[in-house]
């Protein structure tokens, strides 16, 4: 049985920027399914975007998206495709 991989794109809103050591470890736990990251820092609003190309199965990118919904001032969406 193979596993199907999807591509897609996970927006990554931090409100809290003092959270930023815990969302890298995360990101660098699942460097393997990133194939790129875009990170911008919107200071009038006073938040971060971070936009994540990723490449994986939907158990990665779901245990991806979970881990950084769960830190604190951390909002995460993800749209996929299947490849």
């Amino acid at each position: 049985m193979s596993v199907e991989l999807r591509v897609g794109v996970i927006g990554i809103v931090v409100e809290k920027r003092e959270q930023a050591p815990a969302i890298n470890a995360i990101l660098t736990d699942f460097a393997g399914v990133i194939v790129g990251r875009m990170g911008i820092p919107y200071r009038e609003k006073g938040l971060s975007v971070i936009a994540l190309i990723v490449d994986g199965s939907t158990d990665q990118i779901g245990a991806l998206t979970g881990k950084l919904g769960q830190v604190g001032g951390v909002r995460v969406k993800s749209a996929l495709v299947t490849r």
